[in-house]
């Protein structure tokens, strides 16, 4: 009896140390199941951000055994290249010069633009094996890999002598894929002499900003292009009524708890439905409805928009702002509902909202590059068009697309009317400083029935939106749709 005790307590004290071994056993293998997914992940996800970051010294490395790639427009045009000299002086080349200054960048005194976005790519080899070995042996630096992106160098071109010698940006996209078109900003610089030129552009005191992608980085106030989302916000809250607005623009002034707004040179519009109001941009009007709003139900509408936070892009932009709230000063209700007050925005983000009204709602995702080829244009990686977003009802869309038509049609945007294509649009005059002139705004989009490009344009201390951005966008509209 004794001894079965005692084999029962050895069986025991096995039992339990083997448990304890198992419990080991686990805890290390979970560990090394952490340790794989972790090591997976990043080669999948991190190790290219990891490696494409400027402070990260292996870029070095690269660029010491590879000729950076090329940069090519979505006709195959030459955007950016490496020439390499006799004596192996290499010299990044940019043949447009200042046209494409933001948006390609420069890659010397730091990078910005694609040549940010796109370093990994472009200090990247992927030829051949045998010819990448035959060229290490013979310690021949390889090509690097080229990137195509979606802009389209003539519609860059019509883009950029319409915006003149004016400081602004002009932004063109496809709504249906979120293929970005053309991106241009002013002022400008020469990316070939960013090393001669560099102390003038930095220099303490200037208030140009020409390094300033203003595109994608520029905060303006919106003007009467956010008039889109105040009316969207009216309908949202007013679902069975709002057909039956109605506002008397007796004076040109709206006056309401000791705030006066205007209309634009005071001018009286008379009696105005919701679409008149609209297209005659009718301060009162929106003033009107933005005194009734549920404040947080317009904050959330604008967070939905893309307000406050960051866009979705693969490049350096700024968030826009919308800080309405509960409890602000009525002035600031007002002021907001018109585009002015404290709201600011991008043209980047201007771009996106018109084009969820072309889109049906939805917003693509915007991207830059098509894809990555090697330097004999193989295909090393492809850029298809995704979902982002949808921003709104169909219904809310076609909505909007009417008084956006009406806009062009009868409104302050007939300066883009053509008997060609139906064009939709929302006008902008934006005050920022009372002793300077507005900034001009143009959002809209053509052919209005089935929208293929949307633009967004600035015009900085010039005056109206239909005086100096509408033309603009009529000239890009008739580039892209007419003369193809």
């Amino acid at each position: 009896m004794k001894l079965l005790k005692i084999k029962k307590q050895t069986g025991e004290k096995k039992e339990n140390k083997n448990k304890e071994i198992y419990r080991v056993m686990y805890v290390f293998m979970g560990l090394f199941l952490t340790l794989t997914v972790f090591l997976s992940y990043f080669l999948i996800v991190d190790s290219r951000k990891v490696i494409d970051n400027p402070y990260n010294l292996r870029q070095d490395n690269f660029s010491k055994k590879v000729v950076r790639g090329k940069i090519l427009g979505n006709k195959g045009e030459v955007l950016a290249e490496t020439i390499v000299e006799e004596d192996g002086k290499e010299i990044r080349n940019y043949p447009y010069a200042n046209m494409f200054a933001h948006v390609v960048g420069y890659s010397q005194n730091g990078k910005t633009g694609l040549e940010k976005q796109a370093n990994f790519d472009l200090l990247t080899s992927d030829i051949p094996f045998y010819e990448k070995i035959y060229k290490q042996f013979s310690e021949e630096k390889l090509p690097g890999n080229q990137i195509v992106t979606t802009l389209d160098v003539d519609l860059q071109k019509v883009a950029y002598e319409a915006l003149g010698e004016h400081n602004g940006a002009v932004v063109a996209l496809e709504p249906s894929t979120g293929k970005i078109l053309t991106m241009v900003s002013k002022p400008d610089y020469d990316p070939n002499a960013i090393l001669e030129i560099w102390e003038d552009l930095t220099k303490e005191g200037s208030t140009d900003s020409c390094l300033l992608n203003r595109a994608s980085q520029g905060l303006y106030p919106p003007g009467s292009t956010f008039k889109i989302l105040t009316a969207l916000e009216y309908i949202r809250e007013n679902p069975n009524t709002y057909l039956d607005y109605s506002y008397q623009c007796k004076t040109g002034i709206f006056s309401f708890q000791n705030v006066d707004i205007k209309c634009y040179h005071q001018k009286a519009h008379g009696m105005q439905n919701l679409k008149e109001a609209f297209a005659n941009s009718c301060n009162g009007a929106f003033a009107q409805m933005g005194s009734d709003f549920n404040l947080t139900q317009f904050q959330q509408l604008c967070q939905t928009f893309l307000f406050n936070q960051e866009l979705p892009v693969s490049f350096a932009s700024n968030p826009s702002s919308f800080t309405l709230v509960e409890g602000v000063p009525m002035w600031e209700i007002l002021q907001s509902s018109i585009g002015q007050g404290k709201t600011e925005i991008t043209p980047l983000h201007n771009a996106f909202i018109a084009a969820s009204v072309a889109n049906g709602g939805i917003l693509m995702k915007p991207y830059l590059i098509e894809k990555v080829e090697n330097v004999y244009g193989a295909v090393i990686e492809s850029y298809m068009p995704s979902f982002y977003k949808t921003l709104m009802t169909t219904q809310e869309a076609d909505i909007l697309t009417e008084m956006m038509k009406e806009c062009v049609t009868d409104g302050t945007g007939t300066g883009v009317k053509s008997s060609d294509y139906t064009a939709a649009g929302k006008t902008g005059t934006a005050e920022w400083d009372e002793r300077k002139k507005s900034h001009a705004w143009f959002v809209g989009f053509a052919p209005a029935e089935n929208p293929q490009i949307v633009v967004s344009i600035v015009v900085e201390e010039v005056g109206t939106g239909s005086e100096y951005a509408v033309p603009i966008a009529k000239k890009i509209f008739d580039a892209y749709l007419l003369e193809k």
